[in-house]
């Protein structure tokens, strides 16, 4: 089974949903906004890409965050601020039986789904 995760409105969620689409690849997607986000969602997702390639830190909701928030980084405190605030999480996130992908990038996609 095929996951895409992110948020609906997201630019680089709807050109992989397109790909997607266009290469006739089933996938359920599941929209961080109304289907929600779990610990064990996250935890996953860590374990198969570090919480460094998560953190989106160019996007406006990092630039957002206060010093304080953003000062001495560790995966809890990454983790803790993703739950709170999911567009901090890099989108789309791509899981499948062969791995997880962060971002989205048509050749990976490729490599990873076949």
């Amino acid at each position: 089974m095929i996951k895409l995760y992110g948020i609906q409105q997201c630019d680089t969620v709807k050109k992989a949903r397109k790909w997607l689409d266009q290469q006739g690849i089933a996938y359920q997607f599941h929209d961080f906004r109304t289907d929600g986000l779990t610990v064990s969602m996250l935890e996953e997702f860590v374990e198969q890409a570090s919480w460094e390639t998560l953190l989106n830190q160019r996007s406006t909701s990092w630039r957002q965050l206060s010093g304080e928030q953003k000062f001495e980084l560790s995966q809890s405190k990454a983790v803790s601020l993703m739950l709170e605030t999911p567009t901090l999480i890099k989108r789309p996130v791509l899981q499948s039986d062969n791995g997880l992908m962060v971002g989205f990038s048509a050749e990976n996609y490729e490599k990873l789904l076949r």
